[in-house]
């Protein structure tokens, strides 16, 4: 088995058909009531699916809350300490002063030594930087190491079918809180975002375990968990369509309509949760909300266009490199999490802080690159023109610097997104490209490019420019289109700038594409080695040498069989036999086989014709419900799993009389038995049978001959990531 397919038999496979047919049983006993009774558990149904969501929302709206107010107060506390109490951060400490001028707020060397020392300024932000990281890296490393990393390939996995343990609990929510709040108050090149998915999907999922209904199936728990991640983004970035969107294109491989509008509901509910508590004081659901009341001009195309095309460049570099460092760290870093993660902070923190605009937070960088200039020099001079050639230098710099440490970053043993880094990245960028062109428009005003501006009169406003590089540049990594259009105009308003967002997001997903296939979750997903079959594989949606790769890749599936990737029939594949087999036979079968999950069904060993499929976990669900257990001695009893057999028994023992007259004791198991799996036939094409993976959800796909129905061979959805997978390589 390839390094990419090893993890394979970590995970479990979700039978979205077994859960489908499962929860119809379900339904059909409750319909086997009077009406009355039939309209209480329908309208109890509902009503318990929207209190769900609602408490699911609610509570992730209060968790962005508390993590976002905790993190703003640590990456203050590297600057300063507020003197009128410790647990103030710089804004509530001087909420009635105006800005440089708070004697309440002291910086460290002030603090410490009652005087001007930028060196103490330094080592405080280093040294605390450095102790938040590593605080973090410990306590995932001990207590939840599945909090670590964003956790987005992780969700796409477990929404296409895979069951990832302990992903979802209360541990790693509790850690990945704790954690996030630490790692980005670090100083770190690393966002919230992304893992604020994941913790969406954890209150989803803890919250959901509480409900029978969700427990007993699996597809009703994808409905959560994917509206859960419609939540987690929605309060990421105070954009509840946006999240939504986000959820249906990047994250779940199955999106209904009655997922959509729950999705929007507990997208909703957080948002409004997270504007109730109003964590910054400022009435905005994330701290770098901006508005516009400009408009653009057609010449400003060509810089729109640049923009776009620096994200598709920056997403494809940053995913091509990012994929090789987390390979160097996977084979020789493994061991030395923490101290890794120690090295970067001190590292990162040491650089940032020599530049004004890589020492703040990001996203209140953001929140001062997207303001648009109105009166004053803004802050620290970015509005003021003679200070253009300042500000265009230390924009260049903080897009390289934070560019190498996002790269750097992202995928260590911390809770860590790149959605806010890479729009920081963005915003730099496209902020030094307005600067630029707004010096190019006052110094030659009289070019043809600029005949659109009006005469002394501001032309060119560069906070849209740094609007639109964010935009490209989350694109570029993501490689997510519609849904970031939809998040940048939710979070500006700037509807007069929706074909400008267009424009550079379309232009960086060209790119983007063109220097690595997929966006960085994706790439990822392969290198980790997690199941994920990609809804959309095929050529259609490619372009250039990858789309000549994947339809030669189609086209060899479309000519082989299915008998050329099945596992076939011999001695070692494990069957069940419908006209009976002994007991002892049966738990020797069971204990054996801790790693398969079901059984193929044949009439008997001689002509091995198919009868259906039963479940490893039913089957000894059933024996221990008559107190037969591994490991005891058995007794003489047969067990049957003909579907044809008296329903009078079914899962208990009885007694029949044999032809001879002697009395048999025999277990009747045929209710358990699936007598309508999916089956091929062993010539058809292997791509069709990985489309029914795709559309139908099976866990197993059973090959039998043409003419008799004898049982050659079984397919799982695990091989058929295992083919597809080593093509790729």
């Amino acid at each position: 088995m390839s390094g990419s397919t090893a993890r394979f038999d970590e995970f479990e496979t979700v039978d979205w058909m077994a859960d489908a047919a499962r929860e119809r049983r379900h339904q059909l006993r409750r319909a086997e009531g009077g009406r009355r009774q039939q309209l209480l558990w329908r309208a109890y149904d509902a009503v318990e699916s929207w209190v769900v969501v609602l408490v699911v929302g609610a509570l992730i709206g209060l968790n962005t809350a508390m993590i976002s107010i905790v993190t703003e107060w640590l990456s203050d506390a590297k600057l300063g300490v507020c003197r009128r109490g410790w647990w103030l951060n710089e804004k509530f400490c001087c909420w009635m002063h105006d800005q440089g001028a708070c004697a309440a707020w002291a910086t460290w060397d002030q603090a410490v030594l009652g005087t001007q020392a930028g060196f103490v300024r330094w080592l405080a932000f280093v040294v605390l930087g450095t102790a938040f990281a590593t605080v973090c890296a410990w306590l995932v490393k001990v207590y939840a190491p599945l909090a670590a990393g964003s956790g987005l390939p992780e969700i796409k996995a477990i929404l296409g079918g895979f069951v990832i343990r302990g992903f979802m609990g209360v541990w790693t929510l509790l850690m990945k809180s704790v954690g996030l709040a630490l790692a980005v108050g670090s100083g770190l090149s690393v966002g919230k975002e992304g893992p604020a998915v994941h913790m969406g999907c954890c209150v989803g999922n803890v919250v959901s375990r509480n409900f029978a209904r969700y427990r007993r199936s699996a597809a009703r728990q994808r409905e959560i968990v994917s509206a859960a991640a419609a939540a987690g983004v929605a309060v990421a970035f105070g954009a509840p369509v946006g999240g939504v969107l986000f959820s249906m294109e990047d994250l779940s491989s199955r999106f209904p309509r009655k997922t959509l509008w729950r999705s929007f509901f507990c997208a909703l509910i957080a948002t409004v949760s997270l504007q109730a508590m109003d964590p910054f004081w400022t009435g905005k659901l994330v701290m770098f909300q901006a508005s516009y009341d400009r408009d653009w001009h057609m010449f400003e195309v060509l810089f729109f266009a640049l923009i776009g095309a620096f994200g598709g460049v920056y997403g494809g570099l940053c995913i091509r490199l990012n994929l090789r460092v987390a390979a160097f760290r996977k084979r020789y870093l493994a061991t030395r999490a923490v101290q890794e993660v120690a090295v970067l902070a001190a590292a990162t923190t040491a650089i940032t802080y020599l530049n004004s605009f890589t020492r703040e937070d990001m996203g209140e960088l953001l929140s001062y690159l997207l303001q648009e200039c109105k009166d004053g020099d803004g802050w620290n001079g970015i509005c003021a023109r003679s200070n253009a050639g300042r500000v265009a230098w230390g924009l260049a710099a903080a897009t390289l610097i934070r560019a190498v440490g996002t790269v750097l970053a992202y995928g260590c043993k911390v809770p860590c997104g790149i959605f806010v880094p890479s729009m920081a990245i963005g915003a730099s960028f496209g902020r030094l490209v307005g600067t630029i062109a707004e010096m190019l428009q006052a110094a030659h005003p009289q070019w043809r490019l600029f005949a659109q501006c009006a005469p002394d009169t501001s032309c060119i406003t560069p906070a849209t420019y740094a609007f639109l590089g964010a935009a490209a540049a989350m694109c570029g990594v993501t490689k997510v289109t519609v849904s970031v259009v939809v998040i940048m105009y939710e979070l500006t308003g700037a509807l007069n700038f929706l074909v400008p967002t267009v424009i550079v997001v379309m232009v960086a997903r060209i790119i983007g594409d063109a220097i690595v296939e997929g966006g960085i979750s994706e790439q990822l997903i392969l290198l980790n080695g997690l199941p994920f079959l990609d809804e959309e594989h095929s050529s259609s949606g490619k372009s250039g040498a990858s789309g000549l790769e994947h339809a030669a890749e189609d086209e060899a599936l479309l000519d082989m069989p299915v008998a050329a990737l099945m596992r076939a029939y011999d001695d070692d594949m494990h069957v069940v036999y419908a006209e009976g087999m002994a007991l002892a036979a049966l738990l020797r079968l069971v204990s054996s086989t801790m790693d398969i999950r079901g059984y193929p069904v044949v009439d008997n060993e001689r002509d091995l014709r198919l009868i259906g499929y039963v479940g490893r976990n039913a089957v000894i669900r059933a024996l221990a419900a008559n107190g037969l257990f591994l490991g005891q001695e058995p007794p003489q009893l047969a067990v049957m799993f003909a579907p044809g057999a008296s329903h009078r028994h079914q899962g208990q023992v009885s007694s029949i009389h044999s032809h001879s007259g002697t009395s048999l004791s025999v277990l009747n198991l045929s209710e358990l038995v699936n007598t309508s799996p999916v089956t091929v036939r062993p010539h058809t094409s292997a791509e069709t049978t990985i489309e029914l993976f795709r559309k139908l959800g099976p866990r197993v796909i059973l090959v039998t001959s043409e003419d008799d129905g004898r049982l050659e061979g079984l397919l799982t959805r695990k091989d058929v990531l295992c083919h597809i997978r080593n093509q790729h390589r």
